[in-house]
């Protein structure tokens, strides 16, 4: 196996590395969702079983508080799990590119040098790397389907949009 062919398994395995990441982060994001639910049917459970021993304005406060604490949370659960992608965007870029950079690199200079110990290195190491970029695909196959657990879908894919409940009382006012 040439040091191209190391390569495309060192990229395999960067890139399932990186869906493996996305994946944690959108469990982290719908597990985040879903306390606001419910954080928030507990409130309206608490503030209905003593909605009798409240004034008007005391209860209308409250539920404002509810309000304002749930859009800060989403939008700080948002704001961090999009800026955790983005970093995990930019990690898989750089990496790749190293890898495709220091194949070129080690390509030429076996070209200049006539040497072709970096290929019999590739060549010793490639088993091993194939067998790792297999084992990290499985678990970025196991990640998508935790992740599809925690946000209640049967679905894999990293680009679902997920309605939470601010949304939807937003969309209603």
């Amino acid at each position: 196996m040439s040091a191209k062919n190391l390569s495309t398994v060192a990229v395999d395995l960067i890139e399932a590395y990186g869906k493996t990441a996305k994946n944690v982060i959108n469990a982290y994001r719908a597990g985040g969702e879903r306390m606001v639910t419910l954080m928030e049917k507990r409130w309206n459970k608490a503030m209905r079983e003593s909605r009798t021993e409240l004034t008007a304005e005391t209860a209308k406060n409250a539920n404002a508080a509810k309000l304002a604490f749930s859009a800060y949370y989403i939008k700080g659960l948002t704001v961090t799990s999009n800026g955790a992608q983005q970093v995990v965007n930019q990690l898989v870029k750089v990496a790749e590119a190293g890898v495709d950079r220091v194949a070129a690199n080690a390509s030429l200079f076996e070209e200049k040098t006539g040497v072709t110990t970096l290929n019999t290195i590739a060549a010793a190491t490639a088993p091993g790397a194939l067998a790792l970029s297999k084992l990290a695909a499985q678990i970025e196959q196991k990640t998508a389907e935790f992740a599809s657990k925690v946000a209640g879908d049967d679905v894999t894919t990293a680009s679902v949009k997920r309605t939470t409940a601010y949304s939807q009382r937003r969309k209603a006012a």
